[in-house]
């Protein structure tokens, strides 16, 4: 890992587990574990689906590339974006300037199977297969300036979390 990449930045779609990998991550490095969608909503006093309801997604875009951009200033953090973050160019920038950005990927049923019960994530809802499927391809290459890419289906939580040590190059500092 580069000296100047100071974080690793987990990116993904909703249901790749960016969080649950992102907190192991941070525990195994002793670094600070930060998820955006959880500071927006600290910040914010309201949850994500009331901020989208109240104030829209744009404000809520706003208000996570603040956070976004607060956070990467800092160093020896595993940063949890949300899924949408990458749709900024901004906050692309931000998370390739302040981090080591890491990918994460699952296949389509594993995703569905994932998200079923999450009611948390106003993008998802309606038909939720359907939401799933048009945003997949939506952001189909929106994830593809990582430095890694890693499906989380193929390998469990603390293999995951071994291979990005070892895939960064942090193997050799612990």
């Amino acid at each position: 890992m580069h000296a100047e990449k100071r974080n690793i930045v987990m990116i993904g779609f909703m249901g790749t587990g960016k969080s649950t990998v992102g907190s192991a991550l941070a525990d195994r490095l002793g670094w600070r574990f930060v998820d955006t969608d959880a500071a927006v909503v600290e910040r914010e006093g309201r949850s994500i689906p009331e901020l989208f309801e109240e104030k829209g997604e744009t404000y809520f875009r706003d208000a996570e590339t603040s956070v976004l951009t607060s956070v990467l200033s800092g160093s020896r953090q595993v940063v949890s974006t949300g899924g949408g973050a990458v749709l900024r160019e901004a906050n692309r920038e931000a998370m390739l300037g302040g981090g080591f950005v890491v990918a994460l990927t699952a296949p389509t049923e594993v995703l569905l199977a994932r998200l079923r019960g999450d009611s948390n994530r106003p993008l998802l809802a309606g038909d939720k297969e359907e939401r799933v499927h048009r945003l997949l391809a939506e952001r189909k290459n929106a994830y593809d300036f990582a430095h890694l890419v890693i499906d989380t289906s193929r390998s469990n939580v603390r293999e995951t979390v071994e291979s990005i040590i070892e895939r960064t190059g942090l193997a050799r500092r612990l």
